[in-house]
Parts: structure tokens; C-alpha cells; sequence
């Protein structure tokens, strides 16, 4: 058992130095060093977020004429006179688009989002493997400029059942532009969105805060950043 222990040691040093020379001698290796440098980040990540902090961990597909990647954007909320706290905005989680220009190249100044509110996340939760949703987005629906900037987004089962293409069109009627993306999705990463969006969706409605209660220091700094990115959905 010594003996083995040793040796494990020692080749976990190799592979160490392999690493931190930049050099890999196989795919066995490569792959080691890449998940070797996900988690040496994941723990820098860790120690350094603090009240000023973020944390980024979208999940991201890349096909071969777009691209889309998954992030929940948090709640803000509004402190009362009482000193309490309540949900000002709730929640969202991002999908954002980027459409190809090569192969594995994205054009990321092209990019455009979609932000899918708590009740949008459970019918895309709720999605059996053969039905289909569809969302649609206009900042100004309720004013006279409705329909100049219509988003609409659309996730259709594929005919065998085997995954979904998930699709947003964008309609500038000021800039008098139309865009389209496309990303077809498997079933595996189907269900990887799903469940992640089944974690998040307590955490979108600010029911996480009722268990797990922050100082409201760290609140006005979260909701700062994320009043941010709820506007990213109608940047451009």
C-alpha cells in the first residue's frame, strides 16, 4: 500500500510539472492538465469573490452556424424602511446568442440575448422530449412604440425526438435589421439546461434569501451589477 501510495504521488508530480512547463505528452495528459487548470481556477475563483466579486459559470454550446450560452441573472431587491428586504425585479435566466463566422469562430460583438422569466423557465422545464414553446419579447408592447424591437424565441422538438433546435429571431424596425440564430441542442444538453434551470429558479424568485440570508451590504452590490445585466437583453 506504501508502495502505491508512492507511486501515485509521484506520478501526480510528473503530471505537475508537466502542466506548469506547458508540455503534454498525449491526449491522456492533455486532458488531465485541461481539467487540472478548470479546477486550479474554480478554487482562485472561490477565494478571491467577495462583496465586489462575481461569478461567471454560463453553460455553453457551440454548433456549427451559432453558439449559445445559459446564465441566471439574480433578483434585486429593495430595502424597506423596517430594514427588511424585498424583491424588487425578480430574476432571469440569459440565453445568449452568437452567430459563426468560421469554423469554431464566433462573432461576439454579434451577440444577442433573451432573458426568460421565472414562469418562461418552468414551461421550458416543464418541455417533454416531442413539444415545442415559444416566447416573445417587446420592451415596448404597452406604448406607441410597440414592435419596433421584437424578439422571439423558439425550442422545437426535432422529429425523432432525440433533441430540440432552439432558434431567436430579432426584428430592429430602427436600425431595420433581422437576425436568426440557430443552435440545435441533444438531448444531453437539453437536460443539462433543464436541470440547471430547476436549481436556479428558487434563486431567480429571491426565495433563497428566506434560508440562506446575506448581510445587505453584500445586497446593494449584488443588485448594482445585477440591474446590469437585466439590461443586457435590450442593449442593441
Amino acid at each position: 500500500m506504501m508502495k502505491l501510495s508512492r507511486s501515485l504521488l509521484r506520478s501526480r508530480k510528473l503530471s505537475s510539472d508537466k502542466l506548469f512547463a506547458g508540455k503534454a505528452d498525449d491526449v491522456g495528459d492533455a486532458l488531465w492538465s485541461k481539467s487540472y487548470s478548470s479546477l486550479a481556477s474554480l478554487s482562485t475563483a472561490r477565494q478571491n469573490v467577495g462583496a465586489k466579486g462575481r461569478v461567471f459559470a454560463p453553460y455553453s454550446v457551440y454548433k456549427g452556424k451559432a453558439a449559445l450560452s445559459v446564465d441566471p441573472v439574480l433578483p434585486t431587491f429593495a430595502k424597506l424602511d423596517s430594514g427588511d428586504l424585498r424583491v424588487q425585479r425578480k430574476g432571469v435566466i440569459m440565453l445568449t446568442f452568437w452567430p459563426a463566422i468560421g469554423e469554431r469562430k464566433y462573432d461576439w460583438a454579434r451577440k444577442q440575448h433573451f432573458g426568460l422569466s421565472p414562469t418562461e423557465v418552468g414551461s421550458l422545464i416543464s418541455m417533454g422530449p416531442k413539444e415545442s414553446s415559444e416566447f416573445f419579447h417587446d420592451p415596448s408592447m404597452l406604448s406607441s412604440n410597440a414592435g419596433q424591437v421584437r424578439k422571439s424565441l423558439s425550442i422545437k422538438a426535432l422529429a425523432d425526438g432525440n433533441g430540440y433546435f432552439v432558434s431567436l429571431n430579432v426584428v430592429n424596425n430602427l436600425l431595420k435589421t433581422t437576425e436568426r440564430f440557430v443552435v440545435p441542442v441533444t438531448t444531453a444538453e437539453f437536460t443539462v439546461m433543464k436541470t440547471a434551470c430547476s436549481f436556479a429558479l428558487p434563486h431567480l424568485m429571491g426565495w433563497d434569501r428566506l434560508t440562506n440570508p446575506l448581510p445587505v451590504a453584500s445586497n446593494k452590490s449584488s443588485s448594482k451589477v445585477d440591474r446590469e445585466s437585466f439590461d443586457l437583453e435590450w442593449e442593441r
